[in-house]
């Protein structure tokens, strides 16, 4: 069973695991979508600026008089190579101007101009296919402005907008991810509560009780098919119970006349062995009818919560088949701590199953000694029924076996081998067990109702 369930998947962790791919596959989306929309409507020249601010930093100097200088430093040489329509014009504050590469015709009147704009994007026009930034740039002599174009690829600006909108989209998985596992597995804690209550009430159905079912209020509606089919099963399984319940007891019921007439029928028959023999027989058959109807109507028994005397109804049993022990070469007798000792239980139940604890010591004692019925209150609380007797005992293998129904330790036993099974299932009923000891000195079996 534990290996089952071990076998079965995690909602929770697949849930889980789920959540974050989906997560992380509409971040990379949203991101993606931004990115592409950026390089649509941002100037193609994004790209371009921070690895030119780079570039001129390194190429940029004032000679002797003040004058801005620019030298072919490796840098730029190595931005010419990748991007060979790059130009730029830069502008100091007080509007001296360099410029580098193959300035478009209609930015060149622009030049003289740049140290007064602080950033222009510069595009549209109808006349001018190529675009144009300014910025202001920081470098080692200083603030600067720079008009600089030539570099239309959109796959740039694409990859410059994503390396730039890390900060966001990092920090926000590396919440989310954690949060999602932190927070599913009480999500669904919450909305399968129902369905381990659910289980709960199912693992606690009795099947001698009917009419169980389990709730469908308070589950998820996509849960709630399976218990409606589930309580659809045990409503089944209920007439079908009941179909075979009836039918033992009818036919428990309908062999008692037979049974009557042929034992009316060899009463009347000369006195001798065979007619002794056919008396067993007949006795035996009548014990394993009436054992199957008591076995039967146990299993629907509902009067479980009438006051009743334990005492009292031990008392009564040995009074009533004292004769029958007796006969069989027995001593017998009563035990009890109190003269009374009430309890909540099934006035009809119980004696049965006192009666035939002391019927199986009368069967199995082997026709001699002592039968002890006891009454005593449990250390625990609990009540005790015990049926002691002196015979050879049941074998270590046969313990257990012997509250199986139709089982019996030996073949010619009389019943139907239901007796000690019924035992075990009235005390059930009643919340307790049965439990026994034997050894060659005799066979004790004990009735604990908590």
């Amino acid at each position: 069973m534990a290996k089952a369930q071990d076998a079965n998947p995690s909602l929770w962790w697949r849930l889980s695991w789920q959540l974050s791919i989906v997560f992380v596959a509409v971040v990379a989306a949203v991101i993606v979508g931004l990115c592409i929309y950026g390089a649509i409507i941002l100037s193609p020249n994004v790209a371009t600026e921070d690895r030119l601010t780079v570039a001129l930093d390194e190429a940029l100097a004032r000679d002797a008089q003040g004058r801005l200088v620019m030298t072919d430093s490796p840098r730029l040489r190595a931005f010419k190579a990748e991007s060979d329509r790059l130009w730029f014009v830069v502008a100091t504050p007080d509007g001296q101007t360099v410029s580098y590469g193959a300035v478009p015709e209609a930015y060149q009147a622009l030049g003289p101009y740049v140290y007064l704009i602080k950033e222009a994007d510069i595009r549209g026009a109808a006349s001018v296919g190529e675009s144009a930034s300014i910025d202001s740039v920081e470098t080692g002599i200083g603030p600067l402005r720079v008009m600089y174009g030539g570099n239309p690829s959109r796959s740039a600006t694409f990859l410059t907008m994503l390396t730039e909108t890390y900060p966001i989209y990092v920090p926000l998985l590396v919440i989310a991810l954690p949060a999602v596992f932190f927070a599913v597995p009480r999500i669904v804690g919450r909305s399968l509560r129902g369905i381990s209550e659910v289980a709960r009430e199912a693992a606690a159905i009795d099947p001698r009780r009917q009419g169980a079912r389990l709730p469908v209020s308070g589950i998820p509606r996509e849960v709630s098919p399976l218990v409606a089919a589930f309580n659809g099963a045990l409503e089944r399984l209920e007439n079908e119970f009941r179909k075979r319940q009836r039918f033992l007891i009818d036919a428990a019921h309908e062999l008692r006349t037979p049974i009557a007439i042929m034992q009316t029928r060899i009463d009347g028959m000369p006195d001798g062995r065979e007619r002794r023999r056919m008396l067993d027989d007949v006795a035996r058959l009548a014990e394993a009818a009436e054992q199957l109807l008591d076995f039967e109507r146990n299993d629907q028994a509902v009067d479980l919560d009438e006051t009743v005397d334990l005492v009292g109804i031990a008392r009564t049993v040995v009074a009533d088949l004292a004769p029958l022990a007796i006969a069989g070469g027995y001593q017998i007798c009563f035990q009890s701590d109190a003269d009374r000792l009430e309890r909540r239980g099934s006035p009809s139940a119980l004696p049965r199953a006192v009666s035939n604890l002391v019927r199986n010591a009368i069967d199995h004692g082997g026709n001699r000694g002592m039968i002890t019925v006891s009454v005593s209150r449990a250390i625990s609380g609990g009540d005790r029924i015990s049926v002691a007797d002196e015979g050879p005992g049941i074998p270590a293998e046969h313990r257990e076996l012997v509250f199986e129904p139709f089982y019996r330790v030996t073949p010619r036993s009389k019943g139907a081998g239901l007796g000690l099974s019924l035992v075990r299932q009235v005390a059930a009923n009643h919340g307790g067990e049965v439990g026994i000891e034997s050894s060659v000195a005799g066979t004790r079996v004990t009735i604990e109702l908590a």
